[in-house]
C-alpha cells in the first residue's frame, strides 16, 4: 500500500526538495519554497499539477478531486491508498517539474537519459540507475562524489552499496577519498 513514507522518499529524492510540517500536521514538500506535493492527517495526497496532468489523474482515479485555490485549478487531491507507488512516483515528479526552476528541471530531465560511462568521469561500472541518480542532483565528477559521505550517497534512490563501493574504489584510484 502506498504511504507517506513512499511520498516522502520520492519527493526528497528530487533536487532541492524540502519537507515542512504545518501546524495542522500536513507534511508539505517544496522546491525552492514552492509547494508541489503534500499530505494531511486525512491520508489524502495533494499534487500541484498543470491542468493537463491533473486531468489525466482525474480520468485515471475515480476518487481523485480537482484541487483549487479559489476558482483557480492547481492540481489534484486523492486518497494515498488509491494510487500505486509507481503512479505516485510519476505524478510527484511531474508536480516537481512543474514547480522547479527551469534550469533545475532541465538538469533533472537530462539526467533521465544519463547512461553509465557517459557522464563526466563517473565509472561505467556503477550502472545507469546510480549514474542517473547522481546526475539528477548535478553530480557528474568523482571530485563531486568525494564531497559526499557514504550515507548521503546511499540516501539517493538508485545508488546502492555496490555503486558506493565502486565509487570508493574509483576515488582511491585517483588519490581521492570520500567524505568521512
Amino acid at each position: 500500500m502506498t504511504s507517506l513514507a513512499q511520498l516522502r522518499r520520492t519527493a526528497l529524492s528530487l533536487p532541492d526538495t524540502a519537507e515542512r510540517s504545518t501546524d495542522s500536521g500536513t507534511k508539505a514538500f517544496t522546491v525552492r519554497d514552492k509547494r508541489f506535493a503534500s499530505m494531511g492527517k486525512d491520508d489524502y495526497v495533494q499534487l500541484h499539477l498543470p491542468t493537463a496532468d491533473a486531468d489525466e489523474v482525474l480520468a485515471a482515479h475515480p476518487t481523485a478531486e480537482r484541487l483549487t485555490r479559489g476558482a483557480t485549478p492547481i492540481g489534484v487531491r486523492l486518497p494515498i491508498g488509491d494510487i500505486n507507488g509507481q503512479q505516485l512516483n510519476h505524478w510527484v515528479r511531474r508536480a516537481w517539474l512543474a514547480h522547479a526552476p527551469k534550469r533545475l528541471a532541465a538538469q533533472a530531465q537530462a539526467a533521465e537519459t544519463a547512461a553509465a560511462g557517459e557522464v563526466g568521469d563517473l565509472p561505467r561500472a556503477i550502472g545507469s540507475p546510480a549514474t542517473r541518480a547522481l546526475a539528477n542532483v548535478g553530480i557528474t565528477t568523482l571530485a563531486q562524489v568525494a564531497e559526499l559521505s557514504e550515507a548521503e550517497l546511499l540516501a539517493m534512490h538508485g545508488v546502492g552499496p555496490k555503486a558506493v563501493r565502486l565509487l570508493g574504489e574509483a576515488l582511491s584510484a585517483t588519490g581521492q577519498r570520500p567524505k568521512g
